[in-house]
């Protein structure tokens, strides 16, 4: 299918985005914190790999119940993080190097330290009363049955009004009510606000949970007698009308990356989202091939079936072409390392399966992000004690699973270890010395021990790392229109340990295999790749033979094209 051309080209399609969570990327003070002068710091390392915008996860004031996803003002910077003059150095200093910055929004809730929710919950008169959504009981019990993203309750009763407040996450994080015009408005002068201090965009946090069913009923009973509030809240009945409305008012007036965090959304739905004519967003965030492994809730250790990935990848790959944008992404904040999850962390496989991970996601068709340590082919944490998590997801899993005698310490402590939040929130690893060069001081939570083996440093200055395969990914990224804006098409589809897939721009294609296995597996050249013209772009092993029958070593990644 040929692109229409006003859908064609645009630098947000053509960059890569590098996440940075400031709490775990680099602390230039020595309180155990990274902050907004560690960004700074590192902005040339940044540089060096090719990446084109940072995401910045919150950096706004904040009590921290969430890490910063509660936010009491969003016109001010955490303390611990710095102070806006450090943020106005930053953004200075990333755009002297052609680097761009987004900023994350969350605007689904505030903190309950939030001015607005301060007065709000002090009367049903106060003019604050309906920027949040508070209801009376329901037989001396809570308006609904619904459960929260953090266990237990979405409601929380408030003495001071004898009502209850809604908050989907935890209790600290209320949430807006997004059907008063006033908190629009508000939140559209706030994002005004930064756009004019010149930052380049937003990643907008659960941005398709803001409208939210009239009447907020009673959800299907989950075994834990909770209801499910999906249907009510995600992709709700005013979404598009307010995004709409947000890009006429914010979005529209500049040039921007705009990525919507999407939970619970379709292809279809997300070509509204971030369709090339619905003026919304630029594209979405989606979780379906992240739940894979979620077979039966979050916390288990199983793995991802690779048929399964391929299908749900591909669908996104195939169902968005020509209508709307995908986000590439294996890791994030909320998601353990994804060599640890999908690859081999092993010291034998580690490098090699973090290369052949990183070819299959960016050869695919979409904007891809790099979270912080993924270029460096950081692993899961060797987390053993209730007292080194952080997370209060986890912890508050834990307490309900644990205390409750529904699993054991060591079975949840596995499963932590495997899914948890706090694996891609241990420290940056920078270098071999103490605490991986992240701080002089404590850090905020353990590095892993694995950092004499697995530091930038170290990384930088050897050609065959995983750094150096990742600069490369994303230089070849740069220079080949094929790479953002080729057609995908799967092979191979029911094939266990291979994903294999086509790219083709025009006359040129491109042929990726990516053998998700430490067994070697064997497939027939394509007849378009049986040339002799057919040129190696990149590959995870220093000696390649192009043959008709290529046998693929364990964890070999091989880019062709003809």
């Amino acid at each position: 299918m040929e692109m229409e051309k006003d859908s064609m080209k645009s630098w947000w399609k053509e960059a890569v985005v590098y996440q940075i969570y400031p709490r775990s990327f680099k602390d230039s003070n020595g309180d155990g914190i990274g902050d907004l002068n560690g960004i700074t710091e590192k902005l040339d390392y940044l540089k060096e790999l090719g990446i084109d915008v940072i995401w910045l996860s919150p950096v706004y004031e904040s009590p921290n119940d969430d890490n910063g996803y509660d936010i009491s003002n969003y016109q001010g910077i955490m303390k611990e993080f710095g102070t806006m003059d450090d943020f106005d150095r930053m953004l200075h200093a990333a755009h002297e190097r052609g680097i761009r910055i987004v900023m994350d929004l969350v605007v689904n809730h505030t903190s309950d330290e939030h001015s607005w929710f301060v007065e709000s919950r002090k009367s049903k008169e106060n003019p604050y009363r309906d920027y949040y959504i508070w209801r009376e009981g329901k037989d001396g019990q809570a308006p609904n049955n619904w459960e929260s993203c953090f266990s237990g309750p979405t409601w929380e009763y408030d003495e001071t009004t004898k009502m209850y407040y809604l908050h989907l996450f935890s209790k600290k994080q209320p949430d807006l009510n997004w059907d008063n015009p006033v908190v629009r408005k508000e939140v559209f002068r706030m994002m005004d606000w930064w756009c004019q201090k010149g930052i380049d965009g937003f990643r907008m946090d659960v941005i398709s949970m803001i409208s939210k069913v009239s009447g907020l009923p009673d959800g299907a009973q989950q075994e834990n007698g909770y209801g499910d509030f999906s249907p009510f809240v995600c992709n709700g009945p005013h979404v598009h009308e307010y995004l709409q409305e947000m890009n006429r008012e914010v979005l529209s007036k500049y040039d921007l990356l705009t990525v919507g965090e999407c939970p619970g959304v379709t292809t279809k739905e997300a070509a509204q989202y971030a369709g090339f004519h619905t003026r919304e967003l630029n594209m979405v965030f989606q979780f379906e091939h992240m739940n894979l492994d979620n077979k039966n809730g979050k916390w288990n250790d199983a793995k991802t079936d690779l048929v399964e990935l391929k299908e749900v990848l591909s669908k996104w790959q195939t169902e968005l072409m020509g209508k709307a944008w995908n986000s590439l992404y294996w890791c994030n904040h909320d998601q353990p390392r994804i060599v640890s999850r999908m690859g081999d962390d092993s010291e034998k496989y580690r490098e090699l399966s973090a290369k052949m991970l990183a070819t299959c996601l960016h050869m695919m068709q979409g904007t891809p992000y790099v979270y912080q340590g993924e270029e460096l082919g950081m692993t899961n944490m060797p987390f053993h004690s209730f007292y080194e998590l952080r997370d209060i997801e986890s912890i508050n899993a834990y307490h309900d699973l644990v205390d409750d005698g529904i699993l054991d310490h060591e079975k949840m402590m596995r499963y932590i270890r495997c899914k948890g939040r706090d694996n891609a929130r241990t420290p940056v690893q920078w270098d071999d010395s103490d605490n991986a060069g992240f701080t002089t001081g404590e850090p905020w939570i353990d590095v892993n021990p694995n950092f004499k083996e697995i530091n930038a440093k170290e990384q930088m200055a050897r050609e065959d790392s995983v750094f150096h395969y990742y600069q490369k990914l994303i230089k070849l990224r740069h220079e080949k229109d094929i790479i953002v804006y080729g057609e995908y098409k799967l092979l191979f589809a029911n094939h266990p340990s291979l994903y294999v897939y086509s790219r083709t721009l025009g006359e040129e294609k491109l042929l990726v295999v990516c053998n998700f296995s430490k067994e070697n597996q064997t497939m027939e050249l394509p007849d378009d790749f049986q040339g002799k013209d057919v040129q190696v772009l990149i590959s995870n092993y220093k000696d390649i033979e192009v043959r008709k029958e290529l046998i693929l070593r364990p964890y070999e990644a091989i880019v062709i094209m003809n």
